[in-house]
């Protein structure tokens, strides 16, 4: 047999083994159900419940893509991949070949980029809100001056950095942080339940937390509702960000055994939530992890935090076990941020600081 026929024999064969795989595919999805797996396994493969799942899958099944084929894609298979995808954070070409599911690697790609639009646009703005009912403030404000000795706060707040791909030449500066690699700057708050009441996800990995929060709606909110007479109503925040009458940040410099010191320990305590909260939100959606690193530019990053926010709200909302939270190198670089703010907020938030201190020390 001469090497051109051997050429094209290879060929033949490769073609034939593509056609066999997707046969193989279509036969396992077309067979498969995610429903059947028992529920311990289902959550987890996808990290929602079944009756959490099928409460997202009702919310945006009109909108997704009508099936006009057998050979169409379950709308619940759709579902299935991108929860996949955001749950063990590997390539999607994993995702694809799961036996659950049975996709290919393209696939998979233009799955993902559907639904995120979609969940995004449906499932974050009712599944992320910074209201709260009177019985939850009221929880929240014990919750936490049991933890912290801080009266009226409400929630914790920080950043993280989640990973991305290198972006274009003129802008990998932008998005290369201190830690040395590209991320996007993500803001997060949370309540006394770790339930995230606030996401801002937009701002590139040079941004410090401080800017992040000068530049949010969140800011203004809060500074709008002081102002107008509501004093107590705040949360916590680490030395990252400025001091405000809303927003209690400890003491910098400060000699041991001293009053400052007591109330950093105090505010510590309170505010360590919202760094468990990060932990179990990356831990539970494993894409979000440092180590995975998302490979996509940065506005589908922030696409995906903020839809892996939305659904753990889900998770809590259901009462679903948290996992075992992974630790980061945090993200605590101090600095003169307090006159990125109003001086007259800054002088108020002190006043209120060495207030509290105070009473810390005669308990």
């Amino acid at each position: 047999m001469s090497s051109v026929e051997l050429f094209f024999e290879g060929n033949y064969d490769e073609e034939r083994s593509v056609i066999t795989h997707a046969k193989i595919r279509r036969a396992l999805r077309d067979a498969s159900n995610p429903m059947d797996l028992d529920e311990n396994i289902f959550i987890q493969n996808f990290r929602l419940s079944k009756q959490a799942f099928l409460d997202v899958l009702t919310d945006i099944d009109d909108k997704l893509k009508p099936i006009k084929s057998q050979q169409s894609i379950p709308n619940i298979l759709k579902l299935a991949a991108v929860l996949k995808f955001f749950a063990q954070g590997s390539y999607q070409l994993s995702v694809g070949n799961d036996f659950n599911i049975g996709m290919a690697q393209p696939t998979v790609s233009v799955i993902l980029s559907e639904l995120l639009s979609i969940l995004e646009r449906h499932i974050c703005p009712k599944g992320i809100q910074f209201n709260y009912t009177q019985e939850e403030e009221r929880r929240a404000k014990i919750y936490f001056f049991e933890k912290s000795r801080i009266p009226n706060v409400v929630g914790a707040i920080d950043g993280t950095h989640i990973k991305i791909i290198g972006p274009n030449k003129d802008l990998q500066h932008v998005y290369y942080n201190r830690k040395g690699y590209y991320s996007i700057n993500a803001m997060l708050v949370c309540d006394h339940l770790m339930y995230i009441r606030c996401v801002n996800a937009k701002h590139p990995g040079s941004s410090h937390d401080a800017s992040v929060w000068n530049m949010s709606q969140l800011k203004v909110k809060l500074e709008a509702s002081y102002r107008k007479g509501r004093t107590n109503f705040r949360i916590l925040g680490d030395g990252g960000y400025p001091l405000s009458p809303y927003l209690i940040t400890p003491y910098r410099n400060v000699e041991e055994s001293s009053l400052q010191a007591n109330f950093n320990k105090k505010h510590a305590h309170g505010r360590n939530i919202i760094e468990r909260t990060i932990g179990v939100l990356k831990c539970r959606f494993r894409c979000l992890l440092q180590a995975r690193e998302l490979h996509y530019p940065a506005k589908k990053a922030t696409k995906i935090f903020n839809v892996c926010a939305a659904l753990h709200n889900i998770c809590v909302k259901y009462r679903l076990e948290n996992p075992e939270a992974i630790e980061e190198e945090s993200e605590n670089v101090l600095g003169n941020h307090d006159m990125l703010d109003d001086s007259a907020m800054f002088t108020e938030g002190s006043r209120i600081r060495d207030s509290i201190a105070r009473f810390m020390q005669t308990e």
